[in-house]
């Protein structure tokens, strides 16, 4: 009989990896509420592209599950919206200064678990994980999608969103390492139905988290961003009792 969710993440320390996927971050939020809730807290390594940077470097830096995600519910466009001219719409320093407000400590090297997030080095053309130096920067680097966002210099190098080259976000996660892995399941027009960015990578010791179903948020539409969050809380509460099978557990929100 295959352990449930619930049994697999108790038996051992586990490290928490969570997607890029756009605004994605309310899905996000209220999967880690539910393992905060229930003592399922990842000890080991937190990593993250994108929307899965925020959340989780929020909650390394500090914030509480439950924290992340009121504040997201409260989130607005004026909040992180700075045009400005440049090789992206925004200038993102809104962004930056919100983020930084929001954390309890200043550098990766301070926080609770050992946090690492995937930024895309233009000027490489590879994906860069970032664990060491100023943790505000890091998360917004990992978090400046292409033609939103104009990139976040760090090291003199300009720096994109993670999920560019890494949408798994894993990059940061030692190979072998015990992990659960929040997988947001893409529904972005600008995906390609089956392409590699969308499937699920295989990595021993992995255990995959995949709701499927959630509304699309973006810019636009964050009303929707409660409901998804409200949507991803149930459905990792179920999760719990399921049972792991070929390392996932699936559910449609």
């Amino acid at each position: 009989m295959p352990p449930t969710l619930r049994e697999w993440l108790a038996e051992a320390p586990f490290a928490l990896g969570m997607s890029s996927g756009f605004f994605a971050f309310f899905a996000h939020a209220g999967v880690l509420e539910v393992l905060e809730q229930r003592g399922l807290r990842p000890t080991l390594r937190a990593a993250g592209s994108s929307a899965g940077a925020l959340v989780l470097g929020l909650w390394a830096g500090g914030m509480e599950a439950a924290q992340i995600g009121e504040e997201l519910s409260r989130l607005r466009r004026a909040d992180f919206w700075d045009p400005a001219p440049g090789p992206g719409l925004l200038r993102g320093r809104r962004f930056r200064e919100r983020v930084g407000s929001l954390l309890r400590v200043g550098r990766f090297e301070e926080t609770r678990v050992p946090v690492a997030v995937s930024s895309y080095d233009l000027l490489a053309r590879r994906t860069r994980v970032l664990e060491r130096g100023p943790l505000a920067r890091g998360i917004c680097a990992s978090c400046a999608v292409p033609l939103l966002f104009q990139p976040v210099w760090i090291d003199n190098r300009p720096h994109l969103d993670g999920g560019v080259a890494d949408r798994p976000g894993l990059a940061g996660i030692p190979a072998g390492t015990r992990l659960l892995f929040h997988h947001i399941a893409s529904r972005s027009p600008w995906r390609r139905r089956g392409g590699s960015a969308m499937r699920i990578p295989e990595r021993p010791e992995m255990t995959a988290l995949v709701i499927e179903g959630l509304p699309r948020v973006h810019p636009f539409a964050l009303e929707r961003g409660p409901r998804a969050r409200d949507l991803a809380r149930w459905a990792a509460e179920a999760a719990l009792d399921r049972p792991v099978v070929d390392g996932r557990v699936r559910l449609v929100a």
